[in-house]
């Protein structure tokens, strides 16, 4: 609702092919996985960095993520398939 709001609709359209819109479910799990992610970067990258340019900018970013993904955090689901469908019938 925050995204679609009637002042942000406005604000984008005095701001014509400056953003390119990608359509995502509004509700899913997955979006607690990036909001994670955008979290930890602004946490872990971003907070108190000072550049002098976009392209420095761009790639203090590009290095966190390559090292970010030079250590992955393996995410072990608790659930098994069969409690879930059971907890469903």
């Amino acid at each position: 609702s925050a995204h679609r709001s009637r002042e942000t609709m406005n604000y984008l359209a005095t701001h014509p092919n400056r953003f390119k819109f990608t359509f995502t479910p509004k509700h899913a799990s997955w979006l607690n996985l990036i909001e994670s992610f955008f979290g930890k970067m602004a946490r872990t990258c971003l907070r108190g960095l000072r550049v002098r340019s976009k392209e420095e900018l761009v790639d203090h970013i590009n290095r966190w993520i390559m090292q970010v993904n030079a250590e992955p955090v393996i995410y072990r689901w608790k659930w098994k398939l069969e409690d879930i469908e059971s907890a469903f019938t």
